[in-house]
């Protein structure tokens, strides 16, 4: 275990960008504030950011735009000192969700299939038939696996 490392729970993010809790978001904007100067490091792993778009965009609780995520999570995970996995694809999945009305998992997997240069998805879901350099499978049963 590498106990250098601290972590950042949605939270801190969702206090920061709403503001639902003054006290809390002036702690929080300290805080990025910090990792902006490159005076502190944390890490996020990709389930901070996705619940971070899923809070902001619940109808139940920010019901935020997704032009609004975008806005609002962009500068965040490009601070170089938050430490995400994937930032390229992440900012290029919140480009694509605000662009496209699907999911933010749809649109990672979009994004991450377009960094890999991929073209081809096996999925159910239609959402992917709107790219054009995109290509939707569904499985097929065959002889040699049906039941």
């Amino acid at each position: 275990m590498d106990l250098d490392h601290t972590f950042l729970d949605t939270n801190i993010i969702i206090r920061f960008l709403t503001g639902d809790d003054l006290e809390k978001q002036e702690a929080s904007a300290a805080l990025f504030a910090r990792i902006e100067k490159k005076e502190e490091t944390v890490y996020a792993p990709e389930s901070v950011i996705c619940d971070a778009v899923f809070v902001l965009a619940s109808s139940r609780l920010y019901n935020k735009s997704r032009e609004e995520i975008r806005d609002l999570l962009f500068p965040l995970v490009s601070l170089e000192n938050l430490k995400i996995p994937n930032r390229r694809v992440f900012l290029l999945a919140l480009d694509i969700y605000a662009a496209h009305p699907i999911d933010f998992g749809d649109a990672f997997l979009k994004a991450t299939m377009e960094a890999d240069h991929a073209q081809v998805v096996y999925s159910y879901d239609t959402d992917f038939d709107r790219f054009s350099d995109i290509t939707r499978k569904e499985p097929e049963e065959t002889e040699g696996n049906a039941a």
